[in-house]
């Protein structure tokens, strides 16, 4: 059993109230979090605006040593994470391993980045006032300490995207990981205190509790969240619990990544054995827990056949079971509540009218992969996001019916299109409602230097790296004329 310790004012603290963490595939004990009071916040909010004015004027050359050096702990310490993500998120090992390279390279590309944050000279001759000065100057400046709130599906990577934009562009950072899976966040607690004290020097001394990690209660975290100290909101989770922050946070620059119900059209001009696979694979890799998860697909009515016979040949090939096992594809869900309530979603649609191409079946928190057709827009596994081993599948006869479709939905993150029509993807590219458009790829593929983020319930603001420190800083303007 691992003690998951709080990281606040740069020391390691336990408290009386703890929470057990459990393995999403046997519900087994894995460990115990300690769970901050409102006194531990109170000191973790005071540390975060205090380390705020001393980071803030590192320099860039030691915010991207820090940044390194930070990469290369995450690379030490790879055995490590790989099991906190496997046993905690029930993430197959594969995956878990393709996510801590991912997190080296976020960190990489921060480290890079945190050299490039720097500003603009602006002209002020373009009116008479001006005449006599000339330019000014825009410097991009950190706005202030960052409260993240992290989801349980990339434990690592997505609290990477959250933790190095922030500290390359000299913000403190106060993070809140997920409650099911908090383990990589304090192993990145450890990696950021030991790289922290190696590049410290005389000249730049790195302050410990420019991050910070605390895991606590709802009640708790929303205190966090009001706390005029924090400066930035960033959230990655639900829509629901998204726009309620939002509310709360008043005052703050609040980004919020929500997820989504991606698409994918399939044309009639597409490679079909290549988008079948793919799209097995964007379905139901890690049991569907990924944002950009492909969860609808438009088939064009000419291929229809030919391409639902190949996508589920492919979906029969992926492994169902044990995420310690490297053959193992479809892994568990995060917990038995949310197998219950995709199991009941896939019901509710059957007697609804839908019809399961596959044998779908559940065993505690493992379902196997589940192919519908037959649906309607109104049903949760069309409208609503299932975060689970779920695709439905359907058919169009013109262009303008299938992005009407692809738009119908409350989100807007990604979506892909298996296409060499350079007609279509122009008129997808300006008709579609999303923040990205794959083409000849599911939209379940992010690269960690992207802007990443959506249209309408899927969020506000971007990520990948340049562009969260975009969003982590304003800009200061300095005009100065001859005394």
């Amino acid at each position: 059993m691992k003690e998951y310790k709080l990281w606040i004012a740069g020391e390691w603290k336990t408290s009386a109230d703890k929470t057990t963490v459990n393995k999403p595939h046997d519900q087994s004990p894995v460990g115990n979090s300690h769970q901050a009071t409102k006194a531990d916040l109170e000191l973790a909010l005071s540390s975060a605006a205090t380390s705020f004015r001393k980071f803030r004027r590192i320099s860039r050359f030691t915010r991207s040593r820090l940044l390194a050096k930070m990469a290369e702990g995450i690379s030490a310490r790879r055995a490590e994470l790989v099991e906190c993500l496997v046993n905690e998120a029930g993430k197959p090992v594969t995956f878990a391993e393709v996510e801590v390279t991912r997190a080296i390279g976020t960190f990489t590309i921060a480290a890079e980045e945190a050299k490039r944050v720097g500003g603009d000279v602006i002209p002020v001759d373009i009116d008479a006032g001006g005449r006599a000065f000339g330019t000014a100057v825009s410097y991009k400046v950190p706005r202030g300490p960052v409260l993240a709130i992290t989801p349980f599906n990339f434990p690592l990577n997505l609290v990477a995207h959250k933790v190095a934009p922030a500290l390359a562009a000299g913000n403190s950072i106060l993070l809140k990981p997920p409650p099911q899976a908090p383990g990589a966040s304090i192993l990145l607690a450890e990696i950021f205190a030991k790289a922290a004290k190696e590049v410290s020097d005389e000249r730049d001394s790195v302050p410990l509790d420019a991050f910070q990690v605390f895991n606590a209660s709802n009640e708790v975290t929303g205190l966090a969240v009001t706390d005029p100290r924090i400066s930035i909101l960033s959230f990655t989770g639900s829509d629901k619990v998204g726009w309620i922050l939002q509310e709360k946070a008043i005052g703050k620059k609040v980004l919020l990544e929500l997820g989504g119900n991606a698409a994918v059209i399939v044309h009639k001009d597409a490679n079909l054995e290549r988008a079948a696979a793919r799209c097995a694979f964007g379905g139901f890799s890690y049991s569907g827990q990924v944002c950009i998860s492909v969860q609808r697909i438009y088939v064009h009515e000419s291929v229809a056949d030919k391409f639902k016979e190949l996508l589920l040949a492919e979906t029969a090939k992926l492994e169902v079971g044990d995420p310690s096992l490297a053959k193992t594809v479809i892994g568990p869900l995060i917990d038995l509540a949310s197998a219950e309530r995709i199991s009941a979603w896939i019901d509710e649609a059957v007697k609804d009218g839908a019809k399961v191409l596959t044998k779908s079946a559940r065993t505690g928190t493992l379902l196997s992969p589940a192919v519908l057709t037959g649906t309607k827009r109104n049903q949760k596994i069309v409208s609503e996001e299932v975060f689970g081993p779920v695709v439905v599948i359907e058919t169009y006869s013109s262009n303008t019916e299938v992005l009407k479709a692809v738009n119908d939905s409350k989100f807007g993150l990604q979506a892909g299109i298996f296409t060499d029509s350079a007609s279509f993807i122009r008129e997808a590219m300006l008709e579609l409602d999303v923040g990205g458009l794959v083409i000849n790829e599911v939209p379940t593929y992010r690269a960690d230097n992207l802007p990443y983020g959506g249209t309408k319930s899927s969020g506000i603001g971007r990520e990948g790296v340049r562009y969260a420190i975009e969003e982590f800083c304003e800009h200061k303007v300095l005009v100065q004329f001859q005394g």
